[in-house]
């Protein structure tokens, strides 16, 4: 497969000039490329043009000891151990920390000549185009993913998400709908993780909301349902496309309704 032809599948998906699309993708599932992750950046940043805007979530986890990273990292160690373990955990720096698990072509875009991040020390976005300043600037550092990150921003924008070979359990903007179901009585919990300032490494703590994705797959195949998701194949990876605002609206909806129920 080259970049023309995944520009190909990716234009009868829907994806078209001038928008701002967040991507979450596996390379594992789009299969061999030529040119690998970068030709699929190059596929997308030309699909969209110039004037579109390509997002992708660029997080991290090896900063923080409130993660669940973390607490896999350290399990049986002793208190000395973890204390050693959290002493080298490396902070966080935007210009230079990789993202984690993120895959192949969100650092890609990290890495391109142009494109920015948001300044978050755990849940950060890089993007490239017009708009990718706007987008990622102002993320407050007390906020993953609500009204003062990116994602509500790419909510104003009228943004679109594709999803690459993943499912919806991926599915970032979800998490804004967290942040609005229950306003303003959302849950929220303690969040610590290690960042590089002027007087070098120190400990960040702040109080955001809880963050669950264990119900992201149903919610996401419920969303499906309305029609409002378009499926396709790009490469090897089965594909949905969709817009963000009808996303996160019927999530909130959702959230109200089902977690309810749950609870």
């Amino acid at each position: 497969m080259t970049a023309g032809g995944l520009g190909e599948e990716l234009r009868a998906l829907g994806v078209a000039p001038g928008q701002t699309l967040m991507v979450h993708s596996s390379m594992r599932s789009i299969g061999w490329v030529e040119g690998g992750a970068p030709s699929v950046v190059t596929a997308l940043t030309g699909v969209l043009g110039p004037e579109g805007t390509l997002v992708v979530p660029v997080f991290t986890t090896a900063n923080s000891d409130t993660s669940p990273w973390y607490r896999a990292a350290t399990e049986g160690m002793s208190e000395e151990e973890a204390r050693r373990f959290r002493d080298e955990m490396p902070p966080f720096d935007p210009a230079t920390t990789p993202s984690t698990a993120m895959g192949a072509v969100a650092e890609t875009v990290r890495l391109s000549p142009g494109a920015v991040r948001s300044a978050h020390p755990q849940t950060s976005y890089a993007a490239i185009g017009p708009l990718a300043g706007k987008l990622v600037s102002g993320h407050d550092l007390e906020c993953h993913h609500g009204e003062d990150s990116p994602l509500a921003r790419l909510y104003d924008i009228g943004g679109h998400v594709l999803l690459m070979g993943v499912g919806f359990d991926r599915c970032t903007v979800f998490h804004l709908a967290e942040y609005r179901y229950l306003h303003p009585h959302t849950p929220t919990r303690l969040y610590r993780c290690v960042v590089r300032d002027g007087d070098g490494r120190k400990w960040w703590e702040f109080t955001d909301v809880v963050l669950d994705d264990s119900d992201f797959a149903q919610l996401g195949a419920d969303f499906a349902a309305t029609g409002n998701v378009r499926r396709g194949m790009v490469g090897g990876a089965h594909c949905h496309f969709f817009p963000v605002r009808q996303a996160v609206d019927f999530a909130v909806d959702w959230m109200r309704r089902e977690r309810k129920s749950a609870n």
